[in-house]
């Protein structure tokens, strides 16, 4: 494990420089590449028209089938009929025509009757003047022949209709009375509005003429004007239903641009294993580009974008993770395990669809990464590792489709590796693992539940078994995986997560076992000590429980000479009022060089071996100094200084104010609030003037704020008690 641990200080050197660290990016980005390949490359098929499928292929994208839209689209415009207009006006026009004829007629008659009698009257005038004229002769005036009426008619009418028209027609209208006329032309028009009310195309016309003659058969007129009422009817009868051009062309476009495209949709079933593939289904798989796949790089284009994604993703918060290069670096080369770890995992996992199990992705522990990562580098961190297994769970359980992305498996992956983030409290002993893999079990099960009603799919009572138990191992085994590789990445790293601390924490830890039985009172010491530098470090943001464990050790070079210190000598002579002071500084100073080197023998976190070296810093053991001083020795400063070195973190800071603390609070007689308070404010003062404090980074306010904690909690443990009066002893008389 030691060999180990010295590759990878090794690597994480290298990661301190920008070349490496981007070839590390480069790494998981060819991983990744390696990984998904297989699941976008194009499949290649080895198939021919009118051969059987020897598996059921899937369209590994959405294309669009512009052949069968088009024929769609054809077939829609084929059902298309033209628009024909109706010209209501040419109704209209045709009734203005026949009543004008009727109206021609009529005037010939009144002309040619006003015209007799003008001439009648003139004769008559005439006569009466004329003496000579012979009584007996009478002059008569001669009606105009039916020849001339019709003449007279032609000329008041078109000369198109005059040729169009028979000469009975005129003849009919020349010999008719007015009366008749009348009637005659009111059933004609009549006749010709009831008929040309309805659209007339050209092929009607006829039918449409046969119509009116047929109301006109009957027509109280005689012979001769009815017949000449039916032709003018027949010839008033047209056409008034007319092609339109601009309306059907309209009209087609408008069904043209109602078909919507006929889509070959990702994962569509294209042939089905077993079917004879007819050269439709070939033409598709043509479409699809799963016939012609030495020219098809889109796929591998798109899993490039999406590795590049990933990568700067991962890269810029690694850039601006506010850290020191140690600890930034560990937590990259970390990270990239983890990920490489969980994605070979995501891989072996995808090879099971071979065995052709639905929904064999959810036997994959995605909660794992996330929590692996949560407690061994950060949350915000871990979220986005969930996302991104998510990601590439997607397409690695794509069921054989090429270029596919399973939708359901990626959501089941995140939802499952958010739960066990959050359900992970920040308390990460074995038992919170597990509670946590349980709790994300249930939200396995729901989310296999929501993904398997959605699309109202049937389900037998076996399936459901089938798919608990896969909800079951995955969060489980998360729990258990996590548990298993988490003490392997502590050791390897020599990192001291919160489990860790929890478990040094163990009062049956051997260590804390040693300090107990061998030096008691230094034991009590510590657990004082403890209860200070924690609630201290958690006012000012500090990890309070690596405090209160380092506490717990930071004296263990003690059980060495426990009887040289104070807080062990219970009714013993003091073994320093035989010692020389020089020695006495020595024995009492070594304590912490002695705890560093039962802590390495130990193999404790490198943490706590800082702070047992750190917590007197380089602070003059003033007792025996000045004593040395008293009696009159040649001393050097240095010599009754402790090593140090000085404290580098604040938990160290907290830890060796606090240890002062205690002890001097411990020997006042009577400790009240006020003398607390100013002894606590008197030894942070001395500490910073002795230059203690000037290589961590603790501010004047967080100072502040450790005093105030000190003080709150030193009032909690000496606080004032009720006097009992002493009860008087009675001697029982038997």
């Amino acid at each position: 494990m030691k060999k180990i641990q010295e590759y990878f200080i090794h690597i994480k050197k290298l990661l301190d420089l920008t070349f490496f660290r981007v070839l590390f990016f480069l790494v998981i980005g060819i991983v990744l590449f390696g990984t998904m390949y297989n699941n976008v490359k194009p499949e290649k098929l080895d198939i021919s028209p009118l051969t059987v499928a020897e598996k059921t292929i899937r369209s590994p994208g959405t294309v669009e089938d512009k052949e069968s839209t088009e024929k769609k689209r054809q077939e829609a415009l084929d059902q298309v009929k033209d628009v024909y207009t109706l010209k209501k006006e040419y109704s209209s026009n045709q009734v203005d025509l026949i009543t004008s004829i009727f109206n021609s007629a009529t005037e010939v008659n009144n002309d040619i009757k006003a015209e007799v009698k003008k001439k009648t009257e003139e004769i008559s005038t005439d006569n009466e003047n004329d003496t000579n004229t012979n009584t007996d002769e009478q002059i008569e005036v001669r009606e105009p022949s039916i020849n001339e009426e019709v003449t007279i008619l032609k000329s008041k009418l078109p000369e198109r209709l005059t040729k169009d028209l028979s000469a009975q027609v005129f003849i009919a209208l020349v010999q008719a009375s007015n009366d008749e006329l009348s009637i005659a032309k009111d059933l004609t028009v009549t006749a010709i509005n009831n008929v040309m009310s309805k659209r007339i195309s050209a092929d009607d016309v006829e039918n449409a003429k046969k119509n009116l003659e047929e109301e006109l058969k009957f027509a109280p007129l005689n012979t001769d004007l009815r017949n000449a009422s039916t032709e003018l009817g027949r010839y008033a009868v047209i056409q008034n239903e007319f092609y339109d051009p601009i309306a059907t062309e309209e009209l087609r476009k408008q069904a043209a641009d109602n078909v919507e495209a006929v889509k070959i949709l990702q994962g569509q079933i294209i042939i089905e294993e077993g079917k004879l593939i007819r050269q439709e289904e070939y033409r598709q798989l043509e479409l699809v580009g799963l016939l012609d796949t030495e020219k098809s790089f889109k796929p591998l284009i798109g899993l490039v974008i999406l590795i590049t994604i990933i990568l700067s993703a991962l890269y810029y918060y690694f850039y601006q993770m506010k850290a020191v290069p140690e600890k930034r670096q560990a937590n990259l080369l970390m990270f990239g395990i983890i990920f490489i770890l969980t994605l070979a995992i995501l891989k072996i996992t995808s090879m099971l669809q071979i065995f052709n199990y639905s929904g064999i992705g959810y036997l994959f522990p995605a909660a794992m990464g996330g929590m692996l990562v949560k407690i061994l580098i950060d949350e915000k961190l871990a979220i986005h590792t969930s996302i991104i297994f998510a990601v590439c769970g997607s397409v690695l359980f794509n069921e054989g489709v090429s270029g596919t992305l399973n939708f359901s498996v990626g959501i089941y992956i995140l939802f499952s590796g958010l739960a066990g983030i959050l359900f992970l409290s920040e308390q990460n002993q074995r038992s919170k693992i597990l509670q946590a893999g349980s709790l994300a079990t249930i939200v396995n099960l729901f989310t296999i539940w929501a993904l398997m009603f959605l699309p109202n799919g049937q389900f037998t009572g076996l399936e459901y078994g089938y798919y608990i138990l896969t909800a079951i191992f995955s969060g489980i085994g998360s729990a258990v995986l996590t548990i298993g590789l988490l003490p392997l990445f502590e050791a390897s790293f020599g990192i001291l997560s919160t489990m860790k601390l929890i478990e040094l924490s163990n009062p049956n830890h051997p260590l804390l076992r040693k300090i107990l039985m061998e030096a008691p009172g230094t034991y009590h010491h510590s657990v004082m000590v403890a209860n200070l530098a924690d609630a201290a470090c958690e006012a000012i943001g500090a990890n309070g429980l690596l405090a209160r464990v380092g506490c717990y050790y930071h004296d263990i070079g003690k059980t060495r000479r426990p009887n040289f210190f104070i807080e062990n000598q219970m009714h013993v002579e003091n073994p320093h009022d035989r010692l020389q002071c020089d020695k006495s500084a020595n024995i009492i100073i070594s304590h912490v060089i002695d705890g560093a080197e039962i802590l390495r023998k130990y193999h404790m976190p490198k943490e706590i071996i800082h702070i047992a070296e750190q917590h007197h810093g380089t602070t003059l053991l003033k007792f025996f100094y000045h004593k040395a001083l008293q009696n009159g020795e040649d001393v050097k400063e240095e010599d009754y200084r402790y090593p140090g070195p000085k404290a580098q973190t604040k938990e160290s800071a907290v830890i060796g104010i606090a240890d002062s603390v205690e002890a001097a609070v411990r020997s006042l007689g009577h400790p009240t609030p006020e003398a607390i308070e100013s002894l606590v404010k008197n030894i942070i003062a001395d500490r910073l003037q002795d230059g203690q404090l000037n290589e961590c980074d603790l501010t004047l306010k967080e100072l502040e704020t450790v005093a105030h904690s000190f003080c709150e909690t030193l009032k909690g443990i000496f606080h004032s008690r009720i006097e009992y009066p002493e009860m008087k002893k009675k001697v029982v008389q038997i």
